[in-house]
């Protein structure tokens, strides 16, 4: 039981209003004290509102209003008693007639004692009930505050007024279509997901006002206070309300320490508060788990109750729409077409034929979904069915699983040709798949605290299927038409989708997640009739997912050997065309904002290049002489009308047998013309272009100049001035000492190529540090973005010996920061080191690198003084974390 403080003994003691102040602080700590003792988040929460009207229940009085005809209400979340330590707290004095001048200088009076006295944020409105009237007809936002008007004191003939004025100026119907689309505008502020890295645990989808926006429409209606009263009315059952009341509790504690560790009122879980708010709910590190592990459970449990609150959300509001508004609307006729023994179209929508369906015919708990998704005609699936469905998920059970007929169906259903994401998004809602497959179960709402991956685990398996199923609509072809035409090709797309459903399904088990859902993927696909070669197949595509992403965004796909290597681990080109297909669309469904056309390239070239191998066969091994002379014949049949092909045979001359390997004819002949056009102009000569390989986000930028130490230092130290993201290095260095260098280059605000102006500044502020060559231009200090510093990644540094180039390879994984690649290479400029090449992936906050070396004199650095080099540049990074994470 909570013990208050005696408001009035603190008035009384110290003389004077002002002791509110401490009171209530004072209160605050009790309140505390006993939440941490054990007392319920409820019980601490009506406390606190019950508090609040005592102590303005006594300013109303100071002020001298008890003697006035006026009321003082409580609205928003203090009308529902729900006060959370730094919430607003929301009031409205009420006059059943104009307000006199007498009564205006005693509101102020009152309204300044709330400032005076501190430890409040009124939010107050006055108003006459003709101005709440006229207010609440073409404002839903005040209509909304008078459904919940709670009266704290005054005239009490006016305390059922605000509700009465909203049932004469709003209909069932407006209000509810009314609130509707401001609950959907909502969604979409917040991608219309649960399962954001840093949820708005007040306003996003599943949160406090999905609970609210179910009383407000039931208040409207049913005209009751609490939610609790819509049982006995047959609108929510015992079970829905628990559910509800126990996400209600869940999120009120979430909040209660948002607030009082960033002492406001927040409503956001930021990455900045998720580790202490973990810890408070005893979600701390355990011995042998990753350090992230306490807030990706914290945030599990977060996302199952989130996904709980709104799918209760859809469910009572549909339920109301279809039990109380359609049946009341003007000429309404039922409309009902039977389906078969089980099932019937209502309005358009599913319905059982009967409330013993799912017990007595279990298997129809997945024939439903296989309607759903097989006629597009339905709607979707009604209230009251939805709620039974949701019953009869839990009696999912292992025979249930094991039954051949449920099996057939359950295949039936992926293979369905319309609607297969929304079928499956709404059984996982249900909790009929996470039943069906206890894996999916187990990660469902399993999030992972990095910036990479921006959905939960099985939200992000959902929506790899809804790429998937988006390749064969024309709409989506336009943008990945490649993918698209292999996808339309492959004989058997439920071989792929069951690989989207099962490649990260073991993820938060210890072990490897891909062996481990190759293991739960053969298991799955021989209980469902698969053919052993098929659950091979399955098994190989969840188990090298990441194979083909891995290999072009880290290795040098340019190189022949690469991508021979490549081709020989796909073996034919099924493996090849279902692994595209699959690697395409996973990146998409992780984080769609990494996904960019220069990424887009690179699975192409992969693709087309790997297709090449295998159709001229694996066996044969590279034969790297013709390879040079096809690329220099088709790059001279783009020159020969323009130069004697002396003069172009003159500058291939000067680089070696790498350039003319890696290169494109087309880039070899751009990169020619523009050096014969040069001339013997000492000055840098700098171009840029759009990248030919079809990556519309990519710019190529060409520099010819001497070759000098600190050239790569420079060039990158420049381009992250210029707001321009390395993504691919090349550095060629010819016999008479200059170097040929492309930049592969993405722009952060898009303009470069269709801006003028700013590509002669990128271009002026190249050659003027290129020709200053004993001058290094020095990092440019940017803002550590905020979500950055909360993230401790382990900086690594391996150097190994590339046989093949005669050259080092220097891999690098560190945090990703503003100037990161210029410090590195400033890092390598002091070492005394050469950059050949780069392959540069970022993954979101963390930078996976890779440097091919030499040193000055061309050769590699020996086994001790690569082990050294290490060392120190590992020490450099770990320096530059902490100087970030310092930041914070």
């Amino acid at each position: 039981m909570i013990i208050t403080l005696p408001l009035l003994n603190y008035v009384k003691s110290n003389h004077d209003i002002q002791a509110i102040n401490q009171w209530r602080t004072d209160v605050e700590n009790q309140l505390q004290q006993c939440f941490e003792n054990g007392q319920s988040i409820r019980e601490v929460i009506l406390a606190r509102s019950n508090l609040i009207d005592e102590a303005l229940t006594f300013l109303w009085q100071h002020a001298e209003l008890d003697k006035t005809d006026l009321s003082l209400f409580a609205v928003g979340g203090y009308g529902r008693k729900e006060m959370l330590p730094y919430s607003d707290v929301d009031i409205m004095v009420l006059s059943e007639d104009a307000i006199t001048a007498e009564q205006e200088q005693l509101i102020s009076t009152f309204i300044s004692s709330l400032w005076d006295v501190g430890n409040f944020k009124p939010a107050t409105s006055v108003r006459t009930i003709q101005d709440c009237v006229i207010q609440a007809t073409s404002d839903l936002t005040v209509a909304t505050a008078l459904i919940e008007a709670r009266l704290i004191t005054g005239n009490q003939q006016l305390a059922k007024w605000p509700r009465r004025i909203v049932s004469q100026t709003w209909t069932d119907k407006t209000f509810f279509d009314a609130k509707m689309e401001e609950q959907s505008k909502r969604y979409a502020q917040h991608n219309d997901t649960e399962s954001n890295l840093e949820p708005d645990i007040k306003n996003a989808p599943g949160g406090i006002r999905d609970i609210n926006q179910i009383g407000w429409i039931a208040k409207r209606h049913f005209r009751v206070n609490r939610i609790y009263d819509l049982v006995h009315l047959g609108f929510i059952s015992e079970f829905e309300l628990g559910v509800l009341e126990e996400a209600e509790s869940f999120l009120w504690e979430i909040r209660h320490h948002l607030h009082r560790l960033t002492k406001r009122d927040e409503n956001r879980l930021l990455f900045d508060y998720q580790r202490d708010i973990a810890a408070t709910f005893g979600y701390v590190r355990e011995e042998g788990k990753p350090q992230n592990y306490p807030i990706e459970q914290f945030m599990k449990r977060y996302y199952r109750s989130a996904q709980q609150v709104s799918t209760l959300n859809e469910m009572l509001l549909a339920y109301f729409n279809e039990s109380v508004i359609t049946p009341r609307l003007p000429n309404y006729e039922r409309n009902i077409e039977e389906i078969n023994e089980n099932f019937k179209l209502v309005d358009g929508k599913l319905a059982v034929q009967h409330h013993k369906i799912f017990s007595e015919k279990p298997s129809a708990i997945l024939e439903i979904f296989y309607l759903l998704a097989n006629r597009p005609e339905i709607e979707g699936i009604r209230a009251r069915t939805l709620r039974l469905l949701t019953l009869a998920a839990k009696r999912i059970d292992q025979s249930f699983r094991d039954d051949p007929t449920h099996q057939a169906l359950f295949m039936a259903i992926l293979r369905s040709p319309h609607r297969l994401y929304n079928t499956l998004v709404t059984m996982k809602r249900l909790g009929v798949l996470g039943n069906y497959i206890p894996a999916f179960g187990q990660i469902t709402g399993l999030m992972q605290y990095d910036l990479f991956h921006i959905y939960t685990v099985d939200a992000h398996i959902l929506l790899l299927l809804r790429n998937l199923s988006r390749f064969k609509e024309p709409e989506f072809a336009k943008d990945f038409p490649v993918v698209s035409s292999v996808f339309q090709r492959l004989a058997r797309r439920d071989i792929i989708y069951l690989a989207a459903i099962f490649h990260d399904i073991a993820k938060g088990r210890r072990g490897d997640h891909s062996e481990l859902g190759a293991v739960d993927a053969i298991e799955f696909c021989r209980k469902h009739g698969f053919t052993e070669r098929e659950c091979n197949l399955v098994a190989w595509l969840v188990k090298n997912h990441l194979l083909m992403s891995v290999t072009a965004q880290k290795k040098d796909i340019s190189d022949p050997d690469v991508v021979k290597e490549f081709a020989e681990k796909m073996g034919d080109m099924e493996h090849l065309d279902y692994l595209y297909t699959l690697t395409v669309a996973d990146i998409n469904a992780t984080n769609p904002t990494l996904w960019n056309s220069w990424r887009a390239s690179l699975m192409r070239q992969l693709y087309t290049q790997a297709r090449d191998v295998i159709r001229s066969g694996l066996g044969r091994p590279v034969d790297y002489q013709m390879l040079i002379e096809d690329t220099k014949f088709a790059a001279s049949e783009l020159l020969v009308k323009d130069f004697e092909l002396s003069a172009v045979e003159k500058v291939w001359q000067e680089l070696g047998d790498e350039y003319f390997i890696k290169e494109s004819a087309d880039e070899i002949a751009w990169h020619t013309r523009a050096i014969l056009e040069h001339g013997d102009n000492p000055a840098p000569l700098v171009l840029m272009r759009a990248h030919r390989k079809s990556a519309q986000d990519a710019v190529q930028i060409f520099i010819y100049t001497q070759d000098q130490p600190n050239l790569f230092a420079t060039t990158v130290a420049i381009l992250d001035r210029m707001n321009l993201d390395v993504q691919d290095a090349r550095i060629i260095t010819a016999t008479k000492a200059f170097s040929l260098d492309t930049y592969v280059v993405l722009d952060r605000f898009g303009t470069l190529l269709t801006d003028p102006e700013r590509e002669e500044m990128v271009i002026e502020a190249l050659v003027n540090a290129l020709s200053q060559s004993d001058k290094y231009p020095g990092l440019m200090q940017r803002r550590i973005p905020r979500q950055l510093r909360h993230f401790d990644i382990e900086n690594t540094v391996e150097v190994t010996f590339n046989a093949a180039l005669n050259q080092n390879m220097v891999e690098i994984a560190t945090l990703d920061h503003p100037g990161l690649l210029a410090k590195i290479g400033g890092l390598f400029m002091m070492q005394g080191l050469d950059i050949h090449s780069a392959k540069i992936a970022t993954l979101g906050e963390r930078a996976e690198d890779i440097f091919f070396v030499t040193k000055k004199d061309g050769n590699p650095m020996t086994k001790s003084e690569a082990d050294t080099f290490a060392i120190q540049l590992k020490a450099a990074l770990d320096e530059a974390s902490n100087q970030v994470c310092g930041q914070h």
